[in-house]
């Protein structure tokens, strides 16, 4: 990271006429570098795009190494800005100039939809756009959409260390994408999502406006907070609501190995996580795992308490006993330092950006509405111990979710869910993508009977193509629909709505994004 500050690179051209890359079609390339010399980004690199910085940077934070594939689209440019005007110009310029854009806050699109696409397209990258303000006093901050979420608590946890924001673990996901899909956290159950915790946002159109939330009314305020990036327009930045967490809480780990153990044990915990107050987050992950010449099943049950750890053994003893957690599977610290304990990474590092375990991999989602029976749960299990190197895990809903009307956002999954599922499985050569992606659709398969259904729906922060995509983002809305309804499921008619007042042009989209209603 230290050598593109050094740098100072504001925008990379490609330049080369090898297959691979892509090369203006519809865009005006020249076109598009005079408009951005001409509005002042000026401090211009042109290179082959062979070159080694190229890659580097376009590589830097794409997270998915299936979307760093040589056959994989590449951006014509790629545009850094460092400012809120160098952002409007940049989109205005690409616009103009007939490009597709696509945006970056982190990288960590399952699917590679903020940095990939199937037409000409130019690539803005936000990683510059990270300055985070905390004010104590109101609980409140205003925060770029290109910072990561370990920079959000990294300032949060500077400023007090009794506030803290509801997102997830993954230090390096860009504030940006999570807060547009909604968020989901180990706070959830506490506070909501993290969309459900913004007061305001800054929001650029494909004109360049710089609109707040009553500039863009209620309808595209609604939408941004939920309705996934890549539709509306560019958040710049946002305005949270931060949230009281206190001085030292309780984060805990309990593990579970062997067939019997761990069936007792989920099914268990299907009846009590969703149940249990809400100061008490308990996820369960479970992996095949070799032991000596066979294969098993492992469970881990983690997360935190907002409370002291005695406190947190009298309660598991009373409402989930058949666990038998104890002292030892427990550690007070501070909220930050929970972040890092469940990221594997150091307080001190939760600012780098950069995510240095990258693999090939493939994620898809589910909601669970009622508890698997233990035989569907021993047949998961037989799935998972395929592959070890793959893991699913059930995150609890209820608590306050619970409490919050199925259309407050565009994220559905509220009163009536128990949990999310997500699945995954990693490999590390690409000549592998076949077998691992009919192992993971084998799986989703398998879990058809046992979760949501009409529709089944998915989480739209764990992007998968598999539930239908669009040339060019110019989907029908029949077929938008088809992954409409499984992401918003009754909310999506209403993000369609909004999609229409504040972009009805559609500059803005990807292969999933919501498209506005036809002319």
């Amino acid at each position: 990271m230290a050598k593109f500050c050094a740098l100072l690179i504001l925008i990379i051209a490609v330049c080369s006429t090898s297959a691979t890359a892509t090369l203006p079609k519809n865009g005006d390339g020249e076109g598009l570098l005079s408009c951005l010399h001409a509005s002042g980004l000026t401090n211009v690199t042109t290179i082959s795009s062979s070159a080694s910085e190229f890659y580097s940077l376009l590589n830097f934070s794409a997270q998915n190494l299936r979307f760093t594939e040589p056959q994989t689209p590449r951006p014509y440019v790629i545009i850094i800005p460092q400012s809120q005007t160098q952002l409007e110009k940049s989109m205005v310029c690409s616009i103009q100039h007939g490009w597709e854009i696509r945006v970056r806050s982190g990288g960590h699109s399952y699917e590679g939809l903020s940095y990939t696409s199937d037409v000409p397209f130019v690539l803005i990258d936000l990683l510059k756009l990270n300055k985070i303000t905390v004010d104590v006093k109101s609980k409140r901050a205003w925060v770029q959409a290109g910072a990561t979420l370990g920079e959000v608590y990294s300032a949060i946890a500077n400023s007090s260390p009794n506030l803290a924001f509801p997102a997830g673990v993954c230090h390096t996901v860009g504030s940006g994408g999570h807060i547009a899909g909604g968020g989901l956290s180990f706070l959830s159950r506490k506070y909501g999502l993290a969309a459900d915790n913004v007061l305001d946002a800054l929001l650029i159109n494909a004109s360049g406006k710089v609109m707040d939330k009553n500039a863009m009314g209620e309808d595209v305020f609604w939408a941004l907070r939920g309705g996934g990036g890549g539709s509306w327009g560019v958040v710049y930045a946002w305005k949270l609501q931060l949230v009281s967490v206190p001085t030292i809480l309780t984060a805990f780990t309990v593990l579970r190995t062997g067939t019997d153990n761990v069936t007792e044990a989920v099914h268990r915990w299907q009846y009590v996580g969703p149940q249990m107050e809400e100061d008490i987050f308990m996820r369960v992950q479970f992996f095949g795992i070799k032991v000596n010449d066979s294969t098993t099943i492992r469970a881990s049950f983690h997360g935190i308490y907002l409370g002291r750890q005695p406190e947190l053994l009298t309660i598991m003893g009373k409402v989930f006993p058949e666990l038998g957690m104890v002292a030892a599977d427990c550690k007070e610290m501070k909220w930050v330092e929970t972040i890092g304990n469940f990221d594997s990474t150091n307080v001190s590092q939760l600012t780098n950006r950069y995510y240095t375990n990258k693999v090939f991999f493939k994620i898809k989602s589910d909601f669970g509405k009622t508890p698997l029976p233990k035989p569907a749960l021993r047949g998961l299990w037989s799935i998972m111990e395929e592959e070890v190197s793959a893991y699913a895990i059930f995150s609890p809903l209820g608590g306050i979710m619970n409490r919050i009307p199925l259309t407050a956002l565009p994220f559905p999954q509220r009163q009536g869910t128990l949990f999310d599922i997500q699945y995954k499985v990693t490999w590390t050569n690409r000549s592998e993508d076949d077998h691992y992606l009919e192992w993971m659709r084998k799986l989703y398969k398998y879990m058809e009977p046992y979760v949501s259904h009409s529709p089944r729906a998915a989480y739209v922060n764990y992007l998968d193509l598999d539930l239908g995509s669009a040339f060019n983002g110019s989907a029908t809305a029949e077929e938008a629909r088809a992954w409409g309804d499984k992401y918003f499921h009754h909310n999506y008619d209403r993000l369609v709505k909004a999609k229409t007042q504040v972009d009805p042009q559609n500059f803005f989209r990807n292969s999933q994004s919501i498209p506005p209603l036809a002319n």
